[in-house]
């Protein structure tokens, strides 16, 4: 851990703030306790992170990107904020909600020189930066984020785009993100991860609260290059009555590590997580969720789908916890995976753990190879081998991809699709 400190050439904060000091401190402190991940750990029995350890990785410069338009989603009217090699570029990035009697849309830096409340009252606040090593190290380094706060009783129709681009070698970037939904509120946020040039290790971390009755839709692009490694932590907390969504779509990226946690704490939640993950070349991705259901009467819903191609692995681990006081608990776990060539890998390894005794709990996983009957009954209809086995995946991926709320934003995760296929 400490040679991976060293590598981060430039550490610091958000800023020098005493609310946030005692956050700094306790993830620096926990950062001497903390042992970096090895295989011999279950939750990494599959990943290895010899990449990130043997190379030295460096702060970039704020730069000016010269392929925004192509990040960006068509058609779609949004607030935008770019941020490049982890620095904030107000100059790239278009706030069009800016009415903070509804909503406060602001960078971390931003907000600490504002003495922003909500800032002060839940970062760090999950307590992830005590308890995981990712997310200590990027309270320890980050330099800039994103603060969404909306206000009670009030729907956001304009989605919010948060885009994280990496440009030079072997660049290193902390990305920190808070969003606090009001009681009573309703927004759509998506982040994407995108490098325009070079390779990169991304660490990024995420803290949600949800307050009582409200819904907020999250969706994560990850499009990074496969000289690329990208660790990113979510941290969840819903309040009664919440309706919480997270949809995480993988077209690209050397090595991507999604650790999501949620902890439904109030009564009347809904949880909902969709993944999908397409992998080429020697691509590897690992999807870790945990899903902690604390209070009464709740239901969560997960659907993770991936397509391996060549030499790729897929790992996916998704846990739910019922707790005792959690009766009448209804959860769905399922994992889906097709393996295009005999090379490729999936680690597939749904769990319940349950204490409640009044609950409806399900999990299950399949693994297949690539239907050639269906190949076979569409090409004798006159389909070229191409379009054929394109049609058949995305018919595979339609249910997760129907549950994108966000017409444009669908249309350009179908088109990523589209050319991941090719």
């Amino acid at each position: 851990m400490e040679d991976l400190l060293l590598k981060t050439n430039d550490i610091g904060f958000v800023g020098d703030n005493s609310l946030l000091e005692n956050t700094k401190v306790e993830a620096l402190f926990a950062l001497g306790n903390l042992k970096f991940p090895t295989r011999k750990d279950e939750a990494w029995k599959y990943t290895s992170l010899k990449s990130v350890q043997n190379r030295k990785f460096v702060t970039g410069d704020l730069l000016k990107s010269d392929k925004l338009e192509d990040f960006k989603v068509a058609d779609m009217e949004a607030n935008v904020l770019v941020f490049v090699n982890g620095h904030y570029s107000e100059e790239q990035s278009t706030i069009l909600e800016n009415n903070t009697d509804k909503i406060v849309i602001s960078s971390l830096k931003a907000a600490l020189n504002d003495n922003n409340n909500e800032l002060s009252a839940y970062f760090g606040q999950t307590g992830s930066h005590t308890e995981e090593i990712f997310t200590a190290l990027n309270t320890v380094n980050t330099k800039d984020g994103v603060l969404i706060t909306v206000k009670e009783n009030t729907v956001i129709e304009q989605p919010i785009h948060i885009i994280n681009i990496t440009k030079g070698t072997d660049i290193v970037a902390h990305p920190r993100n808070l969003f606090v939904a009001g009681e009573n509120s309703m927004v759509k946020i998506i982040s994407s991860y995108e490098t325009e040039e070079g390779s990169s290790f991304t660490n990024s971390a995420t803290e949600i609260m949800v307050h009582k009755n409200a819904m907020l839709d999250y969706y994560v692009l990850q499009n990074e290059s496969v000289e690329s490694v990208q660790v990113n932590n979510v941290h969840v907390i819903q309040k009664d009555n919440t309706n919480f969504s997270i949809t995480t779509i993988t077209t690209d990226g050397g090595l991507v590590r999604n650790n999501l946690k949620i902890e439904v704490d109030g009564k009347h939640c809904e949880t909902k997580l969709y993944g999908l993950y397409f992998l080429r070349g020697t691509q590897h991705v690992d999807n870790h969720t945990y899903v902690d259901h604390i209070d009464t009467d709740c239901m969560s819903e997960e659907l993770y789908k991936g397509v391996m191609n060549d030499q790729s692995t897929g790992v996916f681990n998704g846990k739910v916890f019922v707790h005792r006081e959690a009766q009448k608990t209804n959860a769905f776990q399922s994992n889906k995976n097709i393996l295009m060539t005999d090379e490729a890998t999936i680690y597939s390894k749904p769990e319940l753990e349950i204490y409640a005794d009044d609950v409806k709990c399900s999990h299950g996983s399949t693994t297949g190879q690539f239907d050639e009957e269906a190949l076979f009954y569409l090409r004798a209809r006159g389909i070229d081998e191409t379009s054929a086995r394109k049609l058949l995946v995305d018919a595979f991926a339609s249910d997760v991809l129907n549950n994108i709320n966000i017409p444009a934003l669908k249309e350009k995760v179908e088109a990523r699709v589209d050319a991941s296929l090719n």
